[in-house]
C-alpha cells in the first residue's frame, strides 16, 4: 500500500483532496478572489506542481494568529476581528508552498515561495467553497490541523484550474 501522501487542489471545485494510503479525503477550501495566476503581487492562486516547503505551527493552539510566519501571543477572537475588520487572518497552521516548475511557479517573478503562498487556517466566519483569499489556499482550522498532521515537508501539491478527474 502506498503511504506517500499527496495533495490535489481544484480551483473550479474549491476543494482539496488528501490522497494517502489509497484513500482520498475531500476538504473544502477558498482560493484567490482574483482567480489563478503566477505573477508576484497578483493576489492570484498559482497553478501547477508544488511541494510543502515548510510546516509552521505544530502543536500551537487553534486560532493562533501568524504575522510573518511567527505566532502572536493573542489568539484570534470575534472581538479581535471587530477591531481589525480588514485583516486577512492567517490562523492555526501554515503549510508553505514552493513551486517545482521553473518559469511557471519557481524563480523570478512567478516564484510561489517568494510570493508567500500558503495553505492556512482562517476564521470560521470566512466562507469555504468560494474564492475569497489574497492568493493562498484557506481552510477551516480543524481541517488544516488534520491536513498538517497527515503530511510531511516535501509532500507534493498539484493545483489545477478544472475539476478533479474521479
Amino acid at each position: 500500500m502506498d503511504d506517500q501522501a499527496r495533495i490535489e487542489i481544484s480551483i473550479e471545485q474549491q476543494c482539496l483532496w488528501l490522497i494517502k494510503n489509497g484513500k482520498s479525503t475531500a476538504l473544502p477550501v477558498s482560493t484567490a478572489l482574483n482567480g489563478t495566476g503566477q505573477k508576484l503581487n497578483s493576489q492570484c492562486t498559482p497553478l501547477g506542481e508544488h511541494l510543502i516547503r515548510a510546516k509552521i505551527g505544530n502543536r500551537l493552539p487553534m486560532n493562533t494568529v501568524f504575522v510573518g510566519r511567527r505566532p502572536e501571543p493573542e489568539l484570534y477572537s470575534p472581538e479581535r476581528a471587530i477591531s481589525e475588520p480588514n485583516r486577512d487572518w492567517i490562523l492555526t497552521r501554515i503549510l508553505w508552498l514552493s513551486g517545482l516548475e521553473p518559469g511557471t511557479n519557481r524563480l523570478g517573478d512567478v516564484d510561489t515561495m517568494r510570493r508567500y503562498i500558503y495553505i492556512h487556517g482562517t476564521p470560521d466566519s470566512v466562507p469555504m467553497g468560494i474564492p475569497g483569499s489574497h492568493g493562498c489556499i484557506r481552510m477551516r482550522n480543524f481541517d488544516v490541523i488534520f491536513l498538517f498532521d497527515q503530511i510531511e515537508v516535501g509532500t507534493r501539491v498539484s493545483i489545477y484550474p478544472g475539476a478533479k478527474n474521479q
